[in-house]
């Protein structure tokens, strides 16, 4: 069999945002009191980075409206998304006035923004932006973390699922 590879001028944004999409990946909350209100998003390019110090990484567009506003609050809120949460991760990606509607939070002394019955709650300030592209590279420093048992919640070929801890053999 014969696999052509196309050059990068056949590299279009439906056919890289499909292949993306064969690369499941967890989801986080990204949320923080801005001016009183609480402010968030979805974003599912959540990555550890490193141990010490203590820094994980999100990726967003560069043309999103809401990260303006996150990125003035003091403190950051990243939750892992439970396996029951997609009906919030779309949620997060509505409309801006609905986005905490019915969602149980807990707000830091310093404003981050955490869900309670997330897998894993971190705060977080903002340590470097990068630009990338159409994107913006937010590394994130770790100021505290909690975190609990379930599954995660997985984002893969635009659509949810779950994925449960293998245990060691």
């Amino acid at each position: 069999m014969t696999i052509l590879y196309p050059t990068n001028q056949d590299l279009d944004p439906a056919r890289l945002r499909q292949a993306f999409g064969t690369f499941p990946t967890g989801v986080v909350a990204v949320a923080a009191e801005v001016d009183g209100e609480l402010v968030g998003l979805a974003a599912s390019s959540f990555t550890s980075v490193s141990l010490d110090p203590p820094l994980v990484s999100i990726n967003l567009a560069r043309t999103s409206r809401t990260w303006p506003d996150l990125r003035r609050a003091e403190r950051l809120g990243l939750t892992v998304l439970a396996d029951h949460h997609g009906p919030l991760c779309r949620q997060l990606a509505g409309p801006v006035e609905g986005r905490f509607t019915d969602v149980d939070v807990t707000v830091t002394e310093r404003g981050a923004v955490l869900v309670d019955d997330g897998l894993a709650r971190l705060e977080t300030t903002i340590h470097r932006e990068v630009k990338a592209g159409d994107h913006v590279l937010v590394l994130l420093e770790l100021h505290a973390v909690d975190q609990s048992d379930g599954s995660a919640l997985v984002f893969h070929r635009s659509g949810f699922g779950r994925v449960s801890a293998l245990l060691p053999s």
